[in-house]
């Protein structure tokens, strides 16, 4: 199968495109320079998504059998601040990708968010619970889902939550990185997830390819834990470091509000048969495992 991935140059098209190069001809697209040398040997065009036109001509020209869209601004906070290029990355990006899909019928694979949801439910999310998003970023992404749904016939939408693999920014990464520093960090701990690393999700993401099992899915490591204990867990691997505090996320005062339990529930991933994605502690264990060498 051809497939077309945008955002290639991020954590997760890194780790998928490493997980499809087997059985698919890839074609990668970004709006910056790709410096990894795992993606060297790929067809890499450099395509701003919110360009319409050049969006809507390069996809066409390629016509891929799927288009995987990753390409996303994922800055939270900032977003609350620059909402008109937010919108424009987000959910015209997203039309954008879905029209040109649209010429000939193509499917798309595009990722959401467990921000979608605004946490008030106090139990896992499945993909029939209304979406409630909360702060520009997430009703950004809610309508890029929106738009994908009204555009195309067959999509798949995989909201996934508290992403973090080896080769970008995240919380992980943070979190070592100020440990280096010796810096006290403080964590909130009402605020529940499901940590997700990369590598997890897009071997996910090749087995609901090859299925070919259009809809809206939850994809996340299993079980679920607060940002707090999260990084508890990046604390016992290294020996000796006690500076981790707990805080609210009202004290911490962030521009942007967050939904206080957005654990997603994989439902009907399990009601389809496939095997649940291993726990988010054991996935962590292999990740620290390999950051720490």
């Amino acid at each position: 199968m051809k497939i077309l991935i945008t955002g290639a140059g991020g954590m997760l098209g890194i780790d998928l495109a490493e997980a499809l190069a087997d059985r698919h001809e890839l074609v990668l697209m970004d709006n910056k320079p790709l410096l990894s040398g795992v993606l060297k040997d790929f067809r890499v065009l450099k395509v701003d998504v919110t360009d319409a036109k050049k969006t809507y001509d390069e996809v066409t020209s390629i016509d891929p059998e799927l288009v995987i869209h990753l390409a996303a601004y994922t800055d939270v906070d900032g977003a609350e601040a620059d909402r008109g290029l937010v919108y424009s990355v987000n959910s015209l990006g997203t039309r954008n990708i879905a029209l040109a899909c649209q010429r000939f019928d193509t499917a798309m694979l595009y990722i959401s968010t467990d921000y979608v949801f605004d946490g008030s439910k106090g139990k896992p999310y499945t993909e029939f619970d209304n979406p409630c998003p909360r702060g520009v970023y997430a009703e950004s992404k809610y309508q890029g889902e929106l738009c994908v749904q009204r555009l195309l016939n067959k999509y798949y939408i995989v909201r996934t939550s508290g992403l973090y693999g080896k080769n970008g920014r995240n919380f992980v990464s943070a979190v070592l990185k100020r440990l280096k520093e010796n810096d006290e960090i403080q964590v909130v701990d009402d605020q529940v997830t499901s940590p997700t690393y990369t590598k997890d999700l897009a071997g996910a993401l090749k087995q609901l390819i090859a299925a070919q099992l259009y809809g809206i899915w939850h994809i996340t490591n299993s079980g679920n834990c607060s940002w707090f204990d999260f990084a508890g867990e990046i604390f016992k691997k290294i020996p000796g470091k006690k500076n981790l505090k707990a805080i609210s996320a009202k004290a911490l005062n962030r521009k942007a509000g967050r939904p206080g339990y957005s654990v997603l529930d994989n439902y009907l991933w399990r009601l389809q048969g496939f095997t649940a994605l291993r726990n988010w502690k054991d996935a962590l264990n292999e990740f620290l495992g390999q950051e720490l060498k």
